[in-house]
């Protein structure tokens, strides 16, 4: 569960991250990086297409302004593997990751946590 969110910081079950992340059902993936930093390819999320998960929803943070775009090959072999994407700004995304966690959904998320 995600405690709170400011620019550049997340807490989640208690944890102060400070750099982009990954949360899994059972874990945190911290210092999540990607090839161009503003623009999310598949190959950013490997970690969350390969973890042998039934994900349902991916939830991804764009930023703390929206700066990061979202790839149409991402949206496209994200909807051919039957997971939900949605994308906004991480000030509303972990309001969203935290709802459908709660929910009862198998919901993974990538936040980008600054711009």
């Amino acid at each position: 569960m995600i405690e709170s969110y400011e620019f550049g910081e997340i807490v989640i079950n208690g944890k102060r991250h400070t750099n982009d992340v990954i949360i899994f059902p059972n874990k945190v993936l911290d210092n999540w990086w990607r090839k161009e930093g503003h623009r999310l390819q598949v190959e950013d999320l490997s970690e969350v297409l390969n973890a042998g998960l039934q994900t349902e929803v991916l939830v991804v943070g764009t930023g703390n302004s929206g700066l990061m775009e979202v790839s149409d090959e991402v949206k496209e072999v994200l909807k051919s593997k039957g997971i939900m994407l949605i994308f906004e700004n991480t000030k509303k995304a972990w309001h969203t990751f935290n709802k459908l966690l709660k929910s009862g959904q198998n919901v993974v998320a990538a936040f980008h946590l600054t711009c």
